[in-house]
């Protein structure tokens, strides 16, 4: 259908005139961008019609728009708008730099230093699978085949928790991967880890009076959704063996932890500590918020259980996600929560809206449950292993500015700062010659004893990652 215009015209009585009130607001609305380049205009007869004049009053505009170089004629097409210089729209100037329309914790841009943009593709940046080694073509064909199996799904709202298929799926895979202890009816299928904090805050935050104590250095986005939400946050230091459980506050209401593989100094919390916070949380009835963002990528020896499978008083919700093993956009994620929680968590899935079209849950629930996830995390380990053994070398010829903290999972490995090294100095040679790395600093929301660096390798090649470590050692050299 040829487009009408988007906007109306009023044109007078008298026939005498219509022709140029039509001109003068065409042109108006190519000057003030209405009428954007390139909008082809309707044909003669149709707007003629749609305006209720003779054909000949819109000809003689748009010969007149013509002439004046507002529109390009096209052979036997309809013409277009052309190319200008608009005068800029005068906007009035806010009295102030903070509307008072906005909620008082977003008045100011939040720091969320860690997403990294504008890098190069083969970086050290956090947080991005491999895709190259993704098995797209199968993929698509467990995309093309759920859409024949049910076409109706994707004009259907889902089930709020998930599809009970996925739910499935998504229980077998913890159980194996992770010895997560869980059924079908505990999990909710959430769109990645972020809309499962979101929930959680809902959930577990009444403004003002939960004190939510979190990793210090640890992961913005989830700080941020739960200050946003009214909880009163305390920074809790971590050092080699995860989260400090002994400097944790005594009236702590939550305690949001990365115990497989820190967020950002890749540490992993000892079993001491495990055991030391589950009984902080029974003790105190607190819960914990165990986010397990990559911890299907092992190195080493066998991993310490999930603390949702030592938990026995019901104290942790467990927050997995598929876009560190698979792809980002996947957005998909999930909760696994406790028994007394499971009906309320639901609830809040419901009133703010599920945000999983069930296609893409009906694919992934096929790929886990044919396989293909198992093969695909041996495939990619074996890769991001060679990876990280590369960037361990590449940190051990820097003894004199860099220490190593040990780490046995995930995507990117850290190091501390060596007491004495000229902390300026050294993260501008770190960004200039390893681009995507980054400062502790960018993760803290309190100051740290020690300066540290986190080096991603989910998306650099390992001579990529050798060269460019090389290139550090000799301009800190």
């Amino acid at each position: 259908m040829e487009p009408v215009l988007p906007f109306d015209i009023d044109l007078p009585r008298t026939a005498g005139q219509r022709m140029l009130t039509l001109h003068r607001s065409l042109r108006a609305a190519i000057l003030d961008g209405r009428l954007p380049t390139g909008f082809a205009l309707p044909a003669t007869r149709r707007l003629a019609s749609e305006l209720g004049v003779a054909r000949n009053t819109v000809v003689g505009a748009y010969d007149l728009l013509m002439a004046e170089g507002y529109l390009l004629p096209r052979e036997r097409a309809r013409p277009e708008v052309a190319p200008l210089n608009r005068p800029a729209r005068q906007r009035k100037r806010p009295a102030t730099a903070i509307d008072p329309r906005l909620a008082p914790f977003w008045r100011t841009p939040y720091p969320l230093a860690h997403v990294a943009r504008g890098l190069p593709e083969r970086s050290f940046r956090l947080g991005i699978p491999e895709h190259r080694q993704f098995p797209q073509a199968l993929w698509r064909r467990l995309t093309a085949r759920a859409l024949r199996r049910d076409e109706k799904a994707p004009f259907l709202y889902p089930p709020p928790a998930g599809l009970p298929r996925l739910r499935a799926a998504i229980a077998q895979h913890v159980a194996f991967t992770r010895a997560v202890a869980c059924e079908t009816g505990d999990i909710v299928v959430t769109s990645g880890a972020q809309q499962a904090f979101d929930l959680l805050a809902r959930l577990l935050v009444t403004p003002g009076k939960t004190r939510v104590a979190m990793e210090n250095p640890g992961y913005p986005p989830l700080r941020a959704t739960l200050a946003s939400a009214g909880a009163r946050m305390v920074p809790v230091a971590v050092d080699d063996e995860g989260l400090c459980v002994e400097r944790l506050p005594r009236d702590a209401d939550v305690v949001c932890v990365t115990p497989s593989h820190q967020s950002p100094t890749g540490a992993m919390l000892s079993l001491r500590r495990r055991t030391a916070l589950l009984e902080f949380a029974r003790r105190r009835g607190a819960v914990i918020i165990e986010d397990d963002y990559d911890g299907e990528f092992r190195f080493g020896k066998r991993p310490l259980d999930a603390l949702q499978m030592l938990d026995r008083d019901g104290c942790v919700f467990y927050v997995g996600t598929f876009s560190k093993t698979l792809f980002p956009a996947l957005r998909k994620g999930f909760v696994v929560a406790p028994q007394w929680a499971r009906a309320p968590l639901e609830s809040v899935v419901e009133c703010t809206g599920p945000h999983c079209e069930a296609t893409t849950q009906a694919v992934l629930a096929e790929f886990i449950l044919a396989g293909h996830m198992a093969r695909h995390v041996r495939r990619m380990q074996a890769i991001y292993a060679e990876r990280r053994d590369a960037v361990l070398q590449g940190l051990a010829a820097l003894p004199d500015w860099l220490q190593t903290v040990p780490s046995g999972a995930g995507l990117h490995t850290a190091a501390r700062l060596r007491a004495g090294v000229a902390r300026e100095r050294f993260f501008r040679e770190l960004r200039r010659h390893a681009p995507g790395a980054q400062a502790w600093s960018e993760y803290a929301f309190a100051p740290l004893p020690q300066a540290g660096a986190v080096f991603g390798y989910g998306v650099i090649d390992v001579q990529e990652i050798r060269s460019r470590m090389r290139a550090l050692a000799t301009a800190l050299a």
